[in-house]
């Protein structure tokens, strides 16, 4: 049992001059360990720190790759113009995009001889790469408002792009993606 603090002191191999500590209480009873015991603050939030460690978010797991050779994947291939905001020069390439009846769907803009920017969707799922710059990002459920790629592929497969982009069918097959307030504009056309 801890009686005095020399007691304590010997106990921990401390040094003799070793200071009070607020914060720190006196052991009450204990004669294994420390000799100290953390005040409440000090227990909270070592228990709320590991919570926040034990239950940090999980991050969601990269798409596998896609096989266009499966059956059921309908290829289509094309130009695009893209614009990544309003005051950005046009960068011109191949567009391939690769839609799958159970709702995936494949997209790969590439300036010769690199792929710009590789995007898939499932119905529950995401993902985007931006190979020039070395960065994937992934997620669950609907895609990002601000990821046109993403956008792009599913206007392309006949959905509704989110609020602030505008999606228009030109004459001859051309199509125009953009977003109103980015200035982000995707334009292009596409193999039936």
């Amino acid at each position: 049992m801890c009686s005095s603090r020399a007691e304590v002191i010997r106990h921990c191999n401390l040094p003799e001059n070793f200071p009070e500590r607020p914060g720190l209480a006196r052991c009450g009873g204990r004669s294994a360990g420390c000799g100290f015991r953390r005040s409440k603050a000090s227990r909270f939030l070592s228990v709320l720190f590991a919570l926040c460690w034990l239950s940090a978010c999980r991050t969601t797991p990269l798409l596998p790759a896609v096989n266009l050779g499966e059956p059921g994947w309908r290829l289509r291939q094309g130009q695009a113009v893209w614009r990544s905001k309003r005051d950005a020069p046009e960068i011109a390439g191949e567009l391939l995009l690769a839609a799958h009846p159970d709702g995936r769907s494949f997209l790969q803009f590439t300036k010769t001889p690199l792929p710009f920017v590789v995007a898939q969707t499932t119905t529950n799922a995401w993902q985007i790469e931006f190979v020039a710059e070395n960065k994937t990002f992934c997620g669950s459920g609907r895609p990002p408002s601000q990821l046109g790629w993403l956008h792009l592929a599913r206007c392309l497969t006949g959905r509704v792009p989110p609020a602030n982009w505008r999606w228009k069918q030109l004459d001859e097959g051309r199509w125009r993606l953009e977003n109103n307030l980015s200035g982000e504009r995707m334009e292009g056309f596409l193999t039936p």
